[in-house]
């Protein structure tokens, strides 16, 4: 039983610049029908429809000039699976109780009347049921955000009053962001079938949003790992992470290994860059600096600053060694939809499983 896991790892090791830089490699190039034969051999044997996912990948992988390797395929194709185990929009137990119970969280923040809430939702639709009965039945998120749109147009100052409480913030096999898939759809390569919203609900538009997602910005992790817990925690979180590590052995000071470096939600400074500050006269950096130098942490340049560079010299000095330049963020996931107390490392380690076991199926 060894060997198999040794052949995989080294396999893994092998085929990781694929999956960490998907624009340098000089492999063959693929034709369509050979890259949909390649993700035909990596599909678990389970799933249904292995011909429409096939291609529906390919052409993400065209569309986005992204390497057909085994490493990226097998990337997209574990968080796919972990996910929604390849069903284009997944049922959620309970999902009409969370969804009402998340609208009266929301009208409650912004001091909307729960009364007022109520006797909206009794308001009834075309098909004569309530919005109300409507949220009850829903079964999937394509479902609830389709009831969403539909109640907020129709209901007296809809709108106003509650276009910003549609619940659904992720949909389709890739569970992957509509914020973030409205942000990057200037070069969708599909005509759209409505909105953006309901193009992520699809198999093809969750496949192209999600992988752009997991694959579509350089890093330089020495596993894929990392970017599995980047697709859950935020572009660049694992390399923020091991930055807020390094600051915190340098200042004393605890800080949540978050990946967050600067508050977005305000002007005033966060923890991290508040502990970034105490090192100023170490680092030769003064206030202003140093927030500018932060706010590129969302981006690749950020470990060409010199704040990056001056805190892991100091932190490799007073460790006498290299420190980490990635670590798994510790953070805790927070969705109406999550009934246990899971983490984003968790999430990492089971996609880099699924991954791993794809690998298997190359061989």
């Amino acid at each position: 039983m060894l060997a198999p896991r040794l052949l995989s790892g080294f396999l893994g090791l092998s085929l990781l610049a694929g999956c960490a830089s998907q624009h340098g490699t000089q492999a063959p190039t693929l034709t369509p029908e050979q890259t949909q034969a390649r993700i035909l051999r990596l599909l678990p044997s389970q799933v249904s429809d292995r011909p429409g996912w096939a291609r529906d990948i390919q052409v993400t992988f065209s569309a986005q000039g992204l390497e057909p390797s085994q490493s990226n395929l097998c990337a997209v194709l574990a968080v796919t699976e972990q996910e929604s185990t390849f069903q284009v929009d997944p049922a959620v137990p309970g999902l009409g109780r969370i969804a009402r119970e998340e609208i009266d969280r929301r009208a409650a923040k912004v001091h909307v009347p729960a009364l007022l809430v109520s006797a909206a939702l009794q308001v009834r639709g075309a098909d004569g049921q309530s919005y109300s009965q409507r949220l009850a039945k829903a079964r999937t998120e394509k479902e609830l955000s389709a009831i969403f749109d539909d109640f907020t147009g129709m209901v007296p100052l809809g709108q106003t009053l509650f276009g910003g409480f549609n619940p659904v913030h992720t949909g389709g096999p890739m569970q992957v962001s509509i914020a973030f898939a409205e942000k990057h759809a200037q070069d969708y390569p599909y005509a759209l079938q409505g909105s953006i919203r309901h193009e992520v609900f699809s198999r093809r538009g969750g496949l192209y949003f999600g992988t752009a997602h997991l694959l579509g910005y350089p890093v330089d992790y020495p596993q894929p790992l990392y970017r599995f817990a980047d697709f859950n925690a935020g572009w660049y979180a694992s390399r923020n992470a091991a930055f807020q590590a390094a600051v915190s052995r340098l200042s004393g000071i605890k800080l949540a290994l978050d990946g967050d470096l600067i508050r977005y939600d305000s002007l005033l400074p966060g923890s991290t860059e508040r502990a970034v500050r105490t090192l100023g006269k170490q680092l030769g950096l003064r206030n202003p600096q140093i927030r500018a130098q932060l706010e590129k942490g969302d981006r690749q340049d950020f470990a060409q600053t010199e704040l990056y560079r001056q805190v892991f010299t100091l932190a490799d000095r007073a460790a006498g060694r290299p420190v980490p330049r990635q670590q798994l963020p510790g953070i805790e996931l927070k969705s109406p939809k999550i009934t246990r107390q899971l983490t984003t490392a968790w999430f990492a380690k089971r996609v880099d499983e699924r991954y791993q076991r794809c690998l298997q199926r190359s061989l």
